[in-house]
């Protein structure tokens, strides 16, 4: 028999982990599953505070099965996290500076194999940008409600995100109902609409707007007119919240080069304004047209928190130990994937910079437009 990990000369010893970006349900699964699989191979594993902050200050705490016992239901992340990135730390004169030198400094000092970085988009950048800089051993996971890192077909903390969005639109057909009101929910998704949509399908939302698919505000009104015609006297309206308007997708900037490459900030033609959110803005116009008492809700950071779903906890588990095996595989500088039913690396490189954008032919958008959704490029079939 071959000797196992933890007998072979050239063996994983030490691991970081850290969370960064927003909080997500899962997060602590994750690690904990991470612990569960390198401790009995005899690794040390520190976990950095406060994501990106704990590496540069050099704080940690030393992770073991005693203190993950139990993290598989608990919401948040017992590391804490911030947007923080290496290269652009908080000065004291306000500003920020690169502190990369000192994140690699850490790495160094503490001899780890590998760190292991819990986080959505932002968080794969500044993990890739370490690697080519420092020349580290990094593996990534994917973290995020609004399921829009690229190479993996779901993110840990989608489905609960869209449990509770789902779950608040319950509630809001009520009170619709009820005073016959339009209701319009603004959900998180700056840049891609799996949350809204599907949350928007679970809950029967009548209009349901996602950054994909450019709205008319005047096809939003008629469906809902055309939906009074028919006796019904209310609406559940879903709005991702980077919803675009036709007139807002035509003059938005390009924010890509010839070769799909994503422009830098100061090489585009960006006007900065204060926007006011979509729901608003939607909510105020149906108002008028339609004569229906209109109301927004936004559920912010509910979205977010709170207990893991079961679903989330088993794919919490899967990506935690994938991680760890491809930690003592030595398989760095990836991301653990999910692609169908299988856990894959994906390496850094094909993930930074892009966004998993929902296909315009995707079963979901077909099953809204079959069941009479309205998603705001046109009128319901049958209106």
């Amino acid at each position: 028999m071959g000797a196992t990990f933890s007998e072979r000369a050239d063996r994983i010893r030490s691991v970081g982990i850290l969370t960064s970006g927003g909080d997500c349900p899962g997060l602590n699964a994750v690690i904990r599953a991470v612990t569960k699989t390198l401790e009995p191979e005899g690794v040390e594993i520190f976990g950095f505070m406060e994501g990106f902050n704990g590496l540069v200050e050099n704080r940690y705490m030393k992770l073991s099965d005693s203190q993950t016992s139990g993290l598989l239901t608990v919401g948040g992340t017992i590391l804490r996290t911030s947007r923080n990135k290496p290269h652009k730390m908080p000065a004291p004169d306000g500003g920020t500076r690169d502190m990369s030198g000192a994140a690699l400094e850490t790495y160094r000092r503490l001899q780890l194999d590998c760190l292991i970085c819990l986080g959505g988009g932002g968080t794969q950048k500044n993990a890739y940008r370490l690697v080519k800089e420092g020349g580290i051993n990094i593996i990534t996971v994917p973290k995020t409600i609004d399921n829009d890192v690229y190479g993996t077909d779901i993110c840990f903390g989608f489905d609960t995100g869209m449990t509770i969005a789902a779950e608040a639109m319950d509630r809001l057909h009520t009170t619709a109902s009820s005073h016959h009101r339009v209701m319009v929910v603004d959900i998180m998704g700056h840049n891609s609409g799996w949350l809204a949509l599907g949350a928007g399908v679970a809950a029967g939302a009548d209009v349901i707007l996602i950054p994909e698919i450019p709205y008319a505000l005047d096809v939003v009104a008629e469906s809902l007119l055309g939906r009074m015609r028919r006796g019904k006297m209310f609406s559940i309206v879903a709005v991702a919240e980077g919803a675009l308007s036709v007139e807002e997708a035509r003059n938005r900037p390009d924010d890509r080069d010839e070769n799909g490459k994503k422009k830098k900030k100061k090489d585009m033609d960006v006007v900065e304004h204060t926007k006011e959110p979509v729901s608003a803005i939607l909510a105020e116009h149906l108002e008028d047209v339609t004569g229906l008492e209109t109301r927004v809700t936004s559920l912010g950071y509910l979205q977010r928190g709170g207990v893991p779903t079961p679903t989330d906890r088993l794919l919490c588990s899967g990506f935690g130990t994938h991680a760890a095996k491809f930690v003592l595989e030595r398989r760095f500088g990836c991301m653990v994937g999910r692609q169908g039913e299988a856990f894959v690396p994906v390496p850094l490189e094909e993930v930074v910079g892009q966004k998993r954008l929902v296909p315009l032919d995707h079963p979901w958008i077909r099953t809204a437009r079959d069941v009479g959704t309205c998603l705001g490029d046109q009128l319901p079939h049958g209106h």
